[in-house]
């Protein structure tokens, strides 16, 4: 099977996006998650934390589905609709699109540069969850807000939320990022275990100054990541509960692969995030992919060059991470 794709990142997040909106659709159903296996292979394919998958919709722009590096299907994915969002609004030629999801159908929105020439997106994050059934979180408890999971840690308080996908969180010190603890409760949480059937992504957050934080996310399916768009939208609105940040204020938050902006909005006693970045266009290639065999190969057709511009917002990103140890 021949078709082209374009290898994007939300925050160095990467991913393959295949257009099957406007294209056929490529892949049948039982092959695209042996597809997302074979194609995010970062040794033997073009690699990447997952595939996009932009497909027609009955009621919105454009269907967004995400399939991760272990062939699971995520039913949300923040910095990926960044990149979905736009490449939808520039086929259009418009500045907003309504994008469904898994779980709903989401607002995307071209807007101001973040950093000077990096395409920026502002995206909803929504619906916001405390309930443990929709994780689902196994506890003898209705939600999760700064409480102790014994099983996990003695020490750490974790708050739970579907966004809708599964996040756990906690805000921790400079210590708590050194060790391997994250990867290790990580690894406990997303193998066997008898607390998250389904696995669960599992966040630390350090807060640096005001209106400030840093994340970093292991996310389910794929593992550590440089940044994960949820995460960082549910961990801005634990730092908001807590009183860390306030409420329709811009919170920075810094990640491995650069940094967004996250806004917290309250409506009729529920919440949604605006998750604000880059939406980075690497190369268009070409792939020849048999599925069954498990052979690909792909060829760089059409370089964006628009890495080095948003090299810069990473690079202010991380001395400012330096300057907040």
């Amino acid at each position: 099977m021949e078709f082209e794709f374009i290898k994007v990142h939300g925050s160095g997040n990467d991913f393959l996006l295949i257009d099957e909106l406007f294209n056929k659709e490529l892949f049948p159903e039982e092959e695209r998650t042996k597809a997302a296996r074979l194609l995010c292979d970062r040794e033997n394919g073009p690699g990447a934390d997952g595939i996009l998958f932009i497909q027609k919709s009955e009621h919105a722009d454009a269907r967004m589905r995400v399939f991760n590096a272990d062939g699971s299907e995520a039913s949300m994915c923040g910095n990926g609709l960044r990149c979905a969002g736009r490449y939808v609004c520039e086929k259009l030629g418009r500045d907003s699109a309504i994008i469904e999801t898994m779980k709903a159908n989401l607002t995307v929105q071209k807007f101001p540069e973040i950093s000077e020439g990096v395409a920026t997106f502002n995206v909803e994050i929504s619906p916001v969850s405390f309930k443990l059934k929709d994780l689902p979180l196994n506890l003898k408890q209705e939600s999760l807000l700064n409480g102790e999971i014994a099983e996990l840690s003695e020490d750490l308080r974790f708050t739970a939320m579907a966004v809708p996908n599964p996040h756990l969180i906690a805000i921790v010190e400079e210590s708590d990022l050194r060790g391997a603890l994250q990867k290790e409760l990580s690894e406990n949480v997303n193998g066997p275990n008898e607390l998250f059937s389904d696995g669960v992504n599992v966040s630390f957050v350090k807060p640096l100054a005001e209106g400030h934080i840093y994340v970093r996310t292991f996310e389910r399916g794929v593992g550590f990541t440089n940044a994960c768009g949820t995460a960082m939208s549910a961990s801005s609105l634990v730092t908001c509960l807590n009183g860390l940040n306030e409420i329709d204020r811009p919170i920075s938050v810094y990640n491995d692969g650069g940094m967004v902006q996250c806004i917290v909005r309250s409506i009729e006693g529920s919440y949604k995030i605006e998750l604000i970045g880059n939406a980075t266009f690497l190369y268009r290639a070409r792939a020849n992919v048999d599925v069954s065999s498990g052979s690909s190969r792909f060829d760089e057709v059409e370089n964006y060059g628009e890495q080095e511009r948003y090299s810069f917002l990473q690079n202010k990103a991380q001395q400012f991470l330096a300057e907040h140890k």
